[in-house]
């Protein structure tokens, strides 16, 4: 086994462990209610329920839980789905969609037209 890859699955278990330890207080904390779509779980199901870190910060545990939330998987994938969204078109990034510049005015001749129209008239 090469030290990569023992240094892997070294950190891979020290994040489990932290994982758990967060988790086990969480379920402790708080109802088995998703705080989002407010479904309840128990028994099998339990493992449905995670905890998400408000500040999307996984270091930042403190000990009254208040950075955390139960959420069941499908609200917790769509709201680090629309963290990352968020965080993709954050203002100022290169990567926030910019409207064309355009110099065209689909309209910008109307106005003498119509006036040509009426003296016409």
């Amino acid at each position: 086994m090469s030290l990569d890859k023992t240094s892997n699955q070294s950190l891979a278990e020290a994040q489990r462990r932290r994982e758990e330890g967060y988790r086990e207080k969480a379920l402790k904390m708080y109802p088995w209610v998703c705080g989002r779509c407010g479904r309840e779980f128990s028994g099998k199901r339990l493992s449905e329920l995670t905890v998400h870190h408000r500040d999307h910060n996984h270091d930042n545990n403190p000990p009254d839980g208040s950075n955390w939330e139960l959420l069941c998987l499908y609200c917790h994938d769509n709201e680090h789905a629309r963290y990352t969204d968020q965080q993709y078109f954050a203002e100022g990034s290169t990567a926030t969609p910019q409207a064309p510049k355009t110099t065209f005015k689909a309209f910008g001749g109307l106005a003498e037209l119509l006036k040509q129209k009426d003296e016409a008239d």
